[in-house]
């Protein structure tokens, strides 16, 4: 059999693994079948990714014919190119890891079979998402993504925060629908096709890219569509845990990915997604400075790797976008695994001031923090290094704007900053949480998926560097000190973020509204009140002067009186007043009404 049959084989038999628990969804034991169909499924992806590294890369597409809308045919296709190849066995293998830390996390809920189902419905929706050779099938994976978040992030619906975050995360969603299918809708209308491969060879509009990119912006939770990612925290660990590091906030980014021989040669599309990637990873990044709350630490610390994955696209580097998303994968899953691993054993207590000295009691879960917080700030040798330093000298070296390049440097100086902020309230010192907090982290359940997620935080990136870079040998030549800029912004945020947490460990802040001043979230509070607010008093303002001053007053009081005044007025000239008049015409009409009625 040649690679590509045997590739297109496996990815049909783990999608048929990841089906077969759905089948008996009522069983008692439908949780662990889960967790055994992921991890076989992982194990069955490994086999072409294998061939794809010992042979060579080769792209295959499988099309099946579905159904036309007049002359389009919209057919069910499978693409398997070295981005689908590389990223699902990620993707299972995260999930797995996950998924067995549910085991533990969820034990006591009651309905732990449905929540199950619904992280098992989100995976297929996302293998789906990234092996669609059309858009039709990338529309169906991103729809299902979108849905099961709703479910997921709503699970615990007793509490309003959880459905209000569930509906926030569908509503910004939706805005990045629009966009997508404006796209769709446009290929259909201009070229009667949406497959990949036929749309790349047209010349394509650049309102049709901004369409894709503001989809991508809105799932992947980019500058001016970014609130929902930290609300989604809401849910249970696990589903931060997924949503974060190889499912749904990366499904935006990877769209981008897929389209990236349509956007390549336009300048506008480019820039546009450097500009956006720099805002977003520089604000991000300093959202989560102001956080207390570890998961929207992390939470922040998402949206602010996303926005240097796009910074890569609007580069022409796709690759190193793909790269980063495979080795931050890991470390993000682990870091969100860590938090919920310290939150149950501290009696759900999330803010990170209420927490150290917690390398003694949690020594696994603490070194595991501290080797993922490594990653993400781009420690040398690392997973995190080798994408995130690439992306730092590919900026560095290429022929873009300063304010772009100098966002990333600050927003790369900021990781280090808030990575160790973690680090130290949570790990280091003397304990500020109570007591008498039972702690235990001997249940393998809990700390095997992380372990395993520590070693790929470690060692993933060394292993895809030689499989996602360009063979070709590539001469590039740099001075030294932009070189090793990332490693010293890094450096010099990990100084200044170590000297902070000695002097706010014991010492209030002096300023004690400078929280207040520095708070981040005001975007929030700008789009979902002061907006809407003024909107809506505009509205009513416009709406009370057409209706009450104009419609009402012409159509009730003086509409009345402008159509009675004219027969009052012709009445008032026959009303003279003239009693005797009147009374001689009464008697006589009456007298003459008695003598006709006499005769007759």
């Amino acid at each position: 059999m040649s690679m590509p049959m045997i590739a297109l084989s496996c990815y049909l038999l783990s999608m048929l693994t990841l089906m077969a628990p759905l089948l008996k969804p009522n069983s008692t034991n439908f949780h662990f079948k889960t967790k055994t169909s992921i991890k076989t499924a992982f194990f069955i992806s490994t086999i072409p990714l294998l061939l794809m590294i010992n042979e060579s890369s080769q792209s295959m597409t499988m099309s099946w014919k579905w159904f036309n809308i007049l002359s389009t045919p919209l057919n069910i296709t499978i693409q398997l190119d070295s981005y689908a190849i590389l990223f699902i066995p990620i993707a299972l293998m995260v999930s797995w890891s996950i998924i067995e830390y549910s085991l533990w996390y969820m034990h006591n809920d009651i309905k732990i079979q449905l929540f199950f189902k619904y992280l098992l419905i989100f995976l297929l929706a996302m293998m789906l998402l990234v092996s669609a050779g059309n858009l039709l099938m990338l529309f169906i994976g991103w729809e299902g993504v979108g849905i099961m978040s709703y479910m997921l992030i709503g699970w615990y619906f007793t509490r309003s925060n959880a459905g209000a975050a569930a509906l926030q995360a569908v509503l910004y969603n939706r805005i990045g629908d629009i966009g997508f299918l404006f796209a769709m809708f446009w290929l259909i209308s201009t070229y009667d096709s949406i497959d990949l491969n036929f749309v790349f060879s047209m010349n394509n509009s650049t309102y049709l890219l901004l369409a894709f990119i503001i989809a991508a912006a809105s799932k992947s939770a980019q500058f001016g569509l970014h609130p929902w990612l930290a609300s989604a925290m809401e849910g249970p660990t696990p589903v931060s845990a997924l949503l974060h590091s190889s499912t749904m906030v990366v499904a935006g980014v990877f769209l981008l990915i897929r389209i990236h021989p349509m956007i390549k040669d336009n300048s506008i599309a480019l820039t546009t997604c450097l500009c956006l990637g720099a805002i977003s990873t520089a604000f991000a990044a300093t959202c989560a400075l102001t956080q207390n709350d570890i998961k929207k630490i992390v939470a922040f610390s998402t949206s602010s790797q996303l926005g240097l994955m796009i910074v890569a696209i609007g580069l022409n580097m796709p690759h190193l976008a793909f790269f980063h998303i495979c080795t931050h994968a890991f470390f993000k899953a682990m870091l969100f695994l860590c938090s919920g691993s310290i939150i149950h054993n501290l009696s759900d207590e999330q803010d990170i001031r209420k927490m150290g000295g917690l390398q003694k009691t949690l020594p696994i879960t603490t070194t595991c923090i501290s080797i993922g917080s490594l990653a993400l700030m781009g420690t040398p040798y690392l997973a995190g290094f080798f994408s995130k330093d690439a992306i730092i000298e590919a900026i560095n070296t290429s022929n873009v704007n300063a304010w772009a390049l100098i966002l990333t440097i600050i927003a790369t100086s900021f990781t280090a900053v808030y990575s160790l902020r973690i680090i130290y309230f949570a790990s280091m010192q003397t304990p500020r949480h109570n007591s008498v907090s039972y702690m235990n982290e001997n249940n393998t359940t809990a700390i095997n998926p992380i372990k395993r997620l520590a070693i790929g935080s470690v060692i993933a990136g060394l292993i895809i560097n030689q499989i996602v870079l360009p063979t070709s040998p590539v001469t590039l030549t740099m001075p030294t000190y932009l070189k090793i800029t990332a490693l010293m912004v890094s450096a010099l945020g990990f100084i200044i973020a170590l000297d902070l947490a000695n002097i706010s460990w014991t010492k209030p802040p002096l300023n004690k509204n400078l929280s207040k001043v520095l708070n981040t979230s005001f975007y929030p509070t700008t789009m979902h009140r002061l907006i809407p607010s003024s909107m809506l008093n505009f509205s009513s303002r416009i709406s009370s002067h057409l209706i009450d001053t104009l419609w009402l007053e012409k159509i009730g009081p003086k509409g009345l009186a402008e159509l009675q005044l004219p027969p009052i007025m012709i009445n008032q000239e026959v009303q003279r007043g003239l009693i005797k008049i009147y009374l001689s015409i009464f008697t006589f009409t009456t007298l003459m009404c008695l003598v006709i009625l006499q005769l007759v």
